[in-house]
C-alpha cells in the first residue's frame, strides 16, 4: 500500500530518498481537509492567483484545471492543484458564505447536524440581513423568514438610529405584529432578542413587520436582522 485509506496520504517506502517530499505532502493534505476552511463552492474557474492552502468546494460544471473535478476539494499547495474526494462525516466551512456544511456520503448539505444514508437531514440556521426602514406608520422586509422551517426566534441590533417621531417600536409578523418584540430602542446599538413562544412553522417566505410605536417612522435608521431557524431536508430522489 503507498497510501492510506481515506485522505490517500501517501506513505514513506523502505530506504525512500528524499523522504522530506512525501511527508510535506502527506502534511499538506492534512492541512487541507483537518478543520477544513473553503473560500467559495460556487467557483467554477480557478483563481489566475492563488495563496499556498487556498481550499475550495469544486462545484459541476468546473473549467479550466479543475475541469471534470466537480464534487471535489481542490487545494493550492506547493504551485498546483491537490484534489481530495470527500466523504461522509467531513465537515467544512464556507468562508464566503458563513455555512457550515457537512457531508453525506454524496452531497455536501448545509448547517445539518445529522444526515441519514438517504440524504434526508436535519439542520440549523441562521440567516442575517440588513433593513433600511422606510417613512410611515410601519415598515415591512422582504421576505426573510424562510419557508417551510420552524422559526425559534429573531434577534436584531439597529445599526445606525431610527428616524422618526416613533417612542419605541415593535417586531411581528402581519397578523401579529409584537410576536418578536415591543418597546424596542430606536437609538444605534439598541437591540431585541425575540423567541418564539412555541416554535412556530412558516409554510411560505415571510417578511418582518416593523411598527412604530408612539408616532411614526421618518425614513433612516438601518436594522441588521438575524432569523434562528430549523429546517427539515428531504431524502435524495431515487
Amino acid at each position: 500500500m503507498t497510501d492510506t485509506a481515506k485522505l490517500s496520504l501517501p506513505l514513506l517506502a523502505p530506504s525512500q530518498a528524499q523522504k522530506h517530499v512525501t511527508v510535506n505532502e502527506a502534511l499538506g493534505r492534512l492541512d487541507a481537509v483537518v478543520q477544513m476552511t473553503a473560500l467559495s463552492r460556487t467557483t467554477t474557474t480557478p483563481p489566475v492567483v492563488a495563496q499556498e492552502g487556498d481550499t475550495y468546494l469544486v462545484p459541476a460544471g468546473a473549467v479550466n484545471a479543475w475541469s471534470g473535478k466537480g464534487g471535489q476539494v481542490a487545494a493550492w499547495q506547493n504551485g498546483g492543484w491537490v484534489f481530495l474526494t470527500p466523504r461522509g462525516g467531513w465537515r467544512a466551512f464556507v468562508s464566503s458564505e458563513a455555512k457550515t456544511l457537512l457531508h453525506d456520503g454524496s452531497v455536501w448539505a448545509e448547517d445539518a447536524v445529522a444526515v441519514t444514508p438517504g440524504g434526508a437531514s436535519m439542520s440549523f440556521s441562521v440567516r442575517e440581513f440588513d433593513h433600511a426602514v422606510v417613512a410611515g406608520a410601519s415598515s415591512t422586509t422582504v421576505a426573510e423568514l424562510p419557508a417551510n422551517t420552524v422559526v425559534f426566534g429573531i434577534t436584531g441590533r439597529v445599526m445606525s438610529n431610527i428616524a422618526g417621531t416613533q417612542t419605541s417600536w415593535r417586531l411581528g409578523v402581519t397578523g401579529s405584529d409584537d410576536r418578536y418584540g415591543s418597546s424596542i430602542g430606536s437609538s444605534e446599538g439598541s437591540w431585541l432578542r425575540g423567541l418564539t413562544g412555541s416554535p412556530l412553522t412558516y409554510y411560505a417566505a415571510t417578511g418582518l413587520l416593523l411598527t412604530a410605536e408612539g408616532g411614526s417612522f421618518s425614513g433612516g435608521g438601518v436594522i441588521r436582522f438575524a432569523v434562528h431557524y430549523a429546517a427539515l431536508g428531504l431524502p435524495r430522489p431515487a
